[in-house]
């Protein structure tokens, strides 16, 4: 029987909603991943230890030092190289790359819409036609009255925290403005009615 320190140890500190898309076997046809904003790679201990073609980018030097240490026990030397330091809004890939593109608790830290849909369409460039886009990010859906605006699409929430918000309607609009399908419902947590994160899942058509 599995204990819960077997699991740990397989899956890492994973985010729940993408472990639910692996037990569900959404990405079993998936070799190439990206984690864009992976800090030290807690979404990417499972793919690392699984063979996957793994990558990952973020804007922390040390951050990136980390996982390519982590890396090293499970790939070869060059795999390390797989992880870089770059902006989300200009990833170091060519075009159609990866088929299975992960952001979590990236897209909430947009200064504006200009720079989420920046950091939205590089991900959707890299990912290959009929590839998977995981997303997590803050929304208003539940707490609609209890957020302040304060302008360029960011809010203060009511734990004092400032986020860049989306809604359902726009993450609807968005699906269809990239040339994607939601595979899943869009699924939202409410935390005591202090923040609120929002599950978006969408599969890039096939050309």
């Amino acid at each position: 029987m599995k204990t819960a320190q077997d699991l740990r140890e397989t899956f890492g500190n994973i985010d729940i909603y993408l472990f639910d898309q692996l037990l569900k076997g959404t990405y079993s046809n998936c070799d190439t991943v990206l984690d864009a904003g992976c800090g030290t790679g807690r979404n990417l201990m499972y793919f690392l230890k699984n063979g996957y073609q793994t990558y990952g980018i973020d804007k922390s030097a040390d951050a990136i030092v980390q996982l390519q240490q982590i890396a090293k026990e499970f790939s070869s030397p060059s795999a390390t190289e797989n992880f870089r330091v770059s902006p989300v809004e200009n990833l170091p890939f060519e075009n159609e790359k990866f088929d299975l593109v992960i952001s979590s608790a990236v897209l909430h830290f947009a200064e504006n819409l200009e720079h989420f849909e920046a950091m939205l369409w590089e991900m959707w460039r890299v990912l290959k036609p009929d590839g998977y886009f995981f997303c997590r990010l803050a929304s208003d859906i539940g707490i609609e009255s209890a957020v302040h605006f304060i302008g360029s699409g960011r809010y203060i929430l009511p734990d004092d925290s400032e986020r860049f918000l989306v809604n359902q309607e726009m993450l609807i609009r968005f699906t269809k403005k990239l040339g994607g399908e939601l595979h899943e419902p869009i699924k939202t947590t409410n935390v005591q009615n202090m923040r609120s994160m929002t599950t978006w899942c969408v599969r890039k058509e096939k050309k």
